[in-house]
């Protein structure tokens, strides 16, 4: 058997399948994000843990994990996860939509000019850099202290395994690599006063193999040794997930974000049009992607306004041309 976990924004969600991909066990358990300022988006990593925890007691109590062979991560990406070098964290994690950091991202293009080129990408408040940026600025005894900066679901493997480590397709939306080379990128590193040392592990085309650590292993009643996989980003996952990873395939995507993925067999970029380029969790391959900040969250903020659940908005929008009987 196999466990898969899945780090949103506004859930952590954990599955359980056997060798013919039946489902043998799902929990699903809702985070929240804190804004304690205009712009702000924020999450505690050890909530994150916590609901990990959580989901598994759910897991157990639906099925034995004791033969469990594999376990798969995949996640929100572009968070900054700080940590010290205890490996404790050093404040709340910076999301993917937090907008604080906008003046940073004008100063790391005039910085490094060539940054569209290396990155594939504009400098833009959700990627990683521009984050690092604003902490060295306005909370700079946090700065002073950072030996490992983490990707959110790469914090879970931390916690899982020991090790600090990441894939391409997570890492390469960070503005920290040389997306065509996959690789980190030491200019991009400069400019924000780090260093490789402080990224996780070495990239490589094949991620590690690690196992879950022994303790929680025999907490959680596996009597396996299961590897940790190379895990993706969220939309590299999810691409690979229903066969998206050949060139020229795409999908479309309706999640806390709206986002269109295209797939490229190589570093193709074109930032001033507003797509990103990023390195895909395949080996040897890239992909586009068009990404908005806001799709289903806006339903969800609606829902709550409302105080109607989101199934009964879309049931009033009526039928369709595309679909007249719904």
């Amino acid at each position: 058997m196999f466990l898969g976990i899945d780090l949103g924004t506004s859930a952590i969600k954990l599955l359980v399948i056997d060798e013919s991909n039946s489902v043998l066990a799902e929990s699903n358990i809702s985070l929240d994000v804190s804004r304690p300022q205009p712009l702000w988006s924020e999450q505690e990593p050890d909530e994150w843990w916590r609901a990990l925890l959580k989901g598994i007691e759910d897991l157990k109590s639906q099925t034995s994990l004791s033969d469990l062979k594999g376990i798969g991560l995949s996640g929100q990406m572009h968070g900054a996860v700080l940590l010290d070098k205890k490996g404790e964290v050093l404040r709340p994690a910076i999301l993917w939509n937090d907008g604080r950091s906008g003046k940073e991202c004008f100063e790391l293009e005039d910085a490094v000019p060539d940054l569209h080129r290396i990155t594939g990408n504009l400098a833009m408040p959700g990627f990683t850099a521009p984050k690092l940026l604003w902490i060295r600025k306005n909370e700079p005894e946090i700065f002073s202290r950072i030996r490992t900066v983490l990707l959110p679901k790469d914090f879970l493997r931390f916690r899982l395994c020991g090790e600090a480590i990441s894939d391409m397709s997570d890492s390469s939306g960070t503005l920290w690599m040389d997306t065509a080379a996959r690789d980190w990128s030491e200019i991009m590193l400069a400019a924000t006063s780090l260093s490789r040392d402080q990224m996780p592990g070495s990239l490589k085309e094949q991620v590690p193999e690690v196992s879950l650590r022994s303790e929680l292993a025999r907490e959680w009643g596996i009597n396996t040794n299961p590897i940790i996989a190379g895990s993706a980003g969220d939309n590299a996952a999810g691409a690979v997930g229903i066969g998206v990873i050949k060139s020229g395939s795409a999908f479309v995507s309706l999640g806390t974000s709206g986002v269109y993925f295209v797939v490229n067999p190589r570093f193709i970029h074109n930032p001033k049009q507003g797509s990103h380029a990023f390195c895909h969790c395949i080996p040897d391959t890239w992909h586009q992607m068009g990404v908005i900040l806001s799709a289903s969250s806006c339903l969800s903020w609606l829902s709550s306004i409302l105080k109607k659940n989101e199934g009964e908005l879309i049931s009033s929008l009526g039928s369709s041309p595309l679909n007249p009987e719904k």
